[in-house]
């Protein structure tokens, strides 16, 4: 997969973000917009057939396995998936997708119809950003991954939630043009749908080092994910194995645990 130039270009500009961020349909900041609203309203009033506005990209954890964001501007649909290389080999079978597969392992979308956003944790996302960063400093700009990553991440009561805002703060504003002085993304955004403390979102794991969702409290703020228990006898379902796998290969990146078979 390669990164068209024009996303680089758009990590610049405010009118990509408030799509992005969903500021423009009401979404965390649209009390800030200003001129920049009726600039997107004109834009929602022309058709668009430029191929670029749907495409993936794919961010590279380590020894070829990948974070792949599929991006949709005009019909405002994103989602998040993994690829693992040598999948016939170590992974199980049953609750991930066709193991001979070349097509991501899909973790969550988000949309504005049935969005399931909530695919990883901030310390997951923590791992996978700063593996992308060693893997290939030079592809993206500073922040830009955690910037376009980030609406797929939730934080918990055992989090370091000031660090999060603030690391996502720094993302956003690390991209902002110095002229600029309208409308920006802010880590209090992000932080507005992705903070899960205190409503009833408790998580268990078992001995191969999957975790999932166990309880969630139906009378607070839903929480909408696909990741549940593994289930190995259900085709489909949530991609533990490659998580798994994407997630050792973010952490052996960035030197927090042994190459396996080591000790």
């Amino acid at each position: 997969m390669t990164t068209p130039s024009t996303l680089h270009e758009s990590l610049h500009e405010p009118e990509f973000w408030a799509r992005y961020t969903y500021a423009y349909a009401d979404g965390p900041g649209a009390d800030r917009l200003g001129e920049l609203e009726d600039w997107l309203d004109d834009d929602e009033d022309e058709e668009d057939d430029d191929d670029d506005s749907s495409f993936d990209v794919a961010f590279e954890v380590g020894a070829g396995h990948h974070v792949v964001l599929s991006i949709d501007v005009w019909a405002d649909s994103y989602s998040l998936g993994v690829t693992v290389p040598g999948l016939s080999s170590g992974l199980e079978s049953g609750s991930d997708a066709d193991p001979d597969s070349d097509e991501p392992a899909e973790l969550g979308w988000d949309d504005l119809a049935h969005w399931h956003p909530h695919a990883l944790r901030w310390s997951e996302l923590d791992v996978i950003v700063r593996a992308i960063t060693a893997s290939n400093p030079a592809q993206w700009p500073p922040g830009a991954a955690l910037a376009l990553l980030c609406r797929f991440a939730a934080v918990f009561d055992d989090d370091d939630v000031d660090g999060a805002v603030a690391a996502v703060e720094q993302a956003y504003a690390g991209l902002r043009p110095e002229t600029w002085e309208g409308y920006w993304p802010r880590g209090t955004d992000w932080l507005e749908r992705a903070d899960f403390r205190g409503k009833g979102v408790t998580w268990q794991s078992d001995e191969a080092g999957n975790r999932w969702v166990a309880e969630r409290d139906a009378d607070v703020e839903p929480f909408y994910s696909t990741r549940l228990a593994p289930d190995p006898e259900a085709d489909g379902g949530f991609p533990h194995g490659r998580l798994r796998a994407v997630l050792d290969a973010a952490a052996v990146t960035v030197g927090e645990q042994a190459e396996p078979g080591s000790n």
